[in-house]
């Protein structure tokens, strides 16, 4: 089969959904020889800034001369952007030759029946799993899609496992309280298995406490075992779990990825007691090298255009508080695309205050809300918005009317930040 009709059978299997449980998984596992039992890895996590920690730690790693397998979901805008080894994506050789090798497993195995309706996620982490065990690699940090206890992530038995944060989001699958959410990001905590989180007090971190006790898993927390002071808006200090490190520069944009790097560098230092050797100036060239697309990614200067795929009420109040507080301009254009299963007021609210107009759009993906759909939202919060259905109109528009000194951003799901991307860089 070509690329693309190998990639048509991927995308087909979305048809299925998400589908909560690991007996999928395990059994596809178990046809190709249970890879993942020879890989050591990291788990990463939370509601929000888990691609950003996981990116940041392997790029630290890297650096300290080993081979890191690095699998984060969703892509912007090409698949094989969700399997990395030391920053290369998988090549289109490579997926087409893993593809067929489960397929055919799944074909001529006992579980063909059950394997008949393997979603989209579970297919794609068995196929990350066996490239990195062929591959060798030293490491593989592995970000969960959704949830932690029933992802289909949640076979490995990582050496660290960190949960960045919760907050409320996708309560159809986790729950309507952040304690049943915490619950369920806690179930990718390990026997004795050293836990790092970014959780500040709360009735989330309780629940994180007492499974960690249950499970003898040591935790180690922001802002009591390690913290971060900010120097500036691309520099800050580290004091750490052992060990502290002064003027770190970090090529990742917003205070906030000042927190999801700190949490990387404290999973180094457990990582070290583990047996890795990571020398200090891999955790400063990690940092300065980082790069993750789609997260306050600059996009173009002329005019300036922003990219960020705040696709939640947390990551929206981030984007927010960058906005405020980080970036300078006259005039703000705020163009959203929002999934329609999404809390969509929640996630316009402290963002569309802010912009001089809102232009709603919709990128092609099947549960894309129509920017007809957003609109009454958006006006609810500020009268001068728009909607352009087609995205590339709507950028064209925006464009159109931005001075020199003004700016525009892009948000809203990550779907919509990967087709703009795609649509601005050509």
């Amino acid at each position: 089969m070509s690329y693309q009709e190998i990639l048509s059978y991927l995308f087909g299997l979305q048809k299925f959904g998400i589908k909560f449980g690991l007996s999928n998984i395990t059994h596809l596992l178990e046809l190709l020889g249970n890879p993942h039992c020879s890989l050591k890895s990291v788990h990463i996590a939370g509601t929000n800034g888990k691609g950003s920690t996981s990116v940041t730690l392997a790029s630290i790693i890297q650096e300290a001369g080993y081979r890191v397998g690095l699998y984060t979901s969703p892509h912007l805008i090409n698949f094989n952007e969700r399997i990395r080894i030391n920053g290369k994506e998988i090549d289109e050789e490579r997926v087409v030759q893993l593809t067929e090798k489960l397929r055919s497993k799944i074909q001529d195995s006992r579980f063909n029946e059950e394997l008949s309706k393997i979603t989209f996620f579970e297919f794609t982490t068995a196929m990350a799993l066996l490239y990195f065990a062929e591959e060798g690699v030293d490491i593989a940090v592995m970000e969960t899609g959704m949830g932690g206890r029933l992802d289909a992530t949640n076979v490995i038995k990582p050496l660290v496992s960190v949960i960045t944060n919760v907050s409320i989001e996708h309560r159809e699958f986790l729950g309507d309280t952040l304690e049943a959410i915490a619950h369920e990001k806690a179930g990718i905590i390990k026997d004795r298995a050293p836990v790092v989180t970014g959780l500040e007090q709360s009735s989330a971190l309780l629940v994180i406490e007492n499974i960690c006790k249950e499970k003898q898993a040591p935790l180690y927390k922001l802002g009591a075992d390690f913290s971060f002071h900010k120097k500036g808006t691309d520099r800050f200090y580290y004091r750490g779990i052992k060990e502290s490190l002064d003027d770190l520069m970090l090529n990742l944009r917003g205070s906030h990825q000042f927190y999801n790097a700190s949490l990387a560098i404290a999973v180094m230092e457990l990582l070290r007691e583990r047996g890795f050797s990571i020398h200090k100036d891999a955790i400063y060239n990690g940092l300065r090298n980082v790069s993750w697309p789609g997260r306050l990614e600059t996009v173009s200067k002329d005019p300036w255009i922003i990219l960020d795929g705040a696709h939640n009420p947390a990551g929206a109040e981030v984007l927010a508080k960058a906005i405020s507080e980080e970036l300078k301009f006259d005039r703000l254009f705020l163009i959203m695309g929002i999934m329609a299963d999404k809390e969509i007021g929640a996630i316009i609210s402290p963002l569309a205050p802010l912009a001089h107009e809102v232009i709603l759009s919709r990128p092609r993906y099947e549960r894309a809300s129509s920017a007809e759909g957003l609109l009454p939202v958006a006006m609810k919060h500020n009268s001068n918005s728009v909607a352009f259905e087609d995205l590339r109109e709507a950028i064209g528009y925006t464009r159109s009317k931005a001075g020199n000194s003004d700016l525009i951003i892009i948000s809203g799901s990550l779907f919509t930040v990967g087709e703009a991307r795609a649509i601005i860089l050509n």
